[in-house]
């Protein structure tokens, strides 16, 4: 027999993040990480087995930082839930021993987490009178759609990318301009000093219904910046960064917007690492505004990798009596579905 309000603890190490958090119910009590991108920037990117290293020295620590912030003991756990995937096989594969360990040694639930569902979770944290109908933007560094939440369990995939999600594209953006890892945030910080003057493709805009498509705004990017130096002319590396970042995102919440209205419902969420983008948080808050659409926006801390989404995740799957053997094994590969 389930509680209504369990205390949950999420263990999170899918990529650079060691994280740990604890949740009552729908009440956030700790929230720690301890996060390696420092390390891996000096690769200009994650490196499989140094994240994995770092998550092994990480996850006690960070663990006994969200218990003790938390004010609770792991004999006080009803579950631990953990990311199983998507993610790096071996840094998986270090939280979800661990929260096994934990999980058998207390004689509580094991909760399998996907991490891209613990993304669209995120959204029950920051309001807790949230429930479906609702649309979701979902833009990450490995998916981007938009989604509309018919339960807290089931999704339908309205639309999503046809190549690269715009995560990627950001990183992609950010090497051609000579930026560091990772590469969302400064291609975001370099924009701010630029103008959005470049006129740049606009993909599948009026078309291909709720779909996007990076490649061909990344290869004309690339094209621009690569004949800028060979021809020996001077750009704005800011205006392109601004330009690209215009591009990229207005569409986002066009066409969620779009979408909302479509199935009826004046409540749109977000999830996913790029969501913690300034100007899309802006843009969208605005069109939401504009369009009399409720929105409910996780804060920039938890749109990035973090065990509060996990757990988040983690209290829906309790809720519906969904655990996973001590069995279940990491995949570094999940498909996006609805179910």
């Amino acid at each position: 027999m389930t509680m209504k309000e369990p205390l949950i603890l999420g263990i999170e190490s899918s990529c650079d993040e060691t994280a740990a958090a604890v949740i009552r119910g729908r009440s956030l009590l700790s929230d720690e990480i301890i996060s390696s991108a420092q390390l891996q920037a000096k690769f200009g990117g994650v490196v499989p087995e140094l994240a994995s290293r770092a998550h092994t020295d990480a996850v006690d620590e960070v663990t006994r930082r969200a218990l003790e912030n938390a004010g609770v003991t792991k004999e006080q756990l009803d579950a631990v839930a953990v990311t199983y995937g998507a993610g790096l096989l071996g840094a998986l594969l270090v939280g979800l021993s661990f929260a096994k360990g934990l999980a058998y040694a207390q004689n509580i639930p094991l909760i399998g987490v996907n991490h891209i569902r613990g993304h669209l979770a995120a959204a029950y944290l920051e309001d807790g009178s949230l429930e479906p109908p609702f649309v979701t933007l979902l833009a990450s560094g490995g998916h981007t759609a938009i989604l509309y939440a018919a339960s807290e369990t089931k999704f339908e995939i309205l639309g999503g990318t046809l190549d690269d999600a715009a995560g990627e594209a950001f990183d992609k953006i950010a090497r051609v301009l000579g930026l560091p890892y990772p590469g969302g945030p400064h291609v975001e910080a370099l924009a701010q000093e630029g103008k959005p003057c470049i006129p740049m493709p606009r993909m599948l805009k009026g078309t291909g219904g709720y779909n996007f498509s990076y490649s061909g705004l990344k290869t004309y990017i690339i094209n621009y910046v690569h004949t800028a130096e060979q021809c020996g002319e001077v750009y704005s590396r800011a205006d392109v960064a601004c330009s690209f970042q215009h591009a990229a995102l207005d569409i986002l919440v066009q066409k969620t917007v779009e979408a909302a209205h479509e199935k009826g419902t004046d409540t749109v969420t977000a999830g996913g690492g790029v969501i913690a983008n300034g100007y899309l948080r802006e843009t969208l808050s605005e069109a939401c505004r504009r369009e009399g659409i409720r929105l409910v926006l996780p804060a920039k801390r938890r749109c990035t990798d973090n065990a509060a989404m996990i757990a988040s995740e983690g209290l829906i799957q309790y809720r519906a009596g969904n655990f996973s053997p001590l069995s279940i094994n990491a995949v570094p590969s999940i498909p996006l579905r609805g179910e």
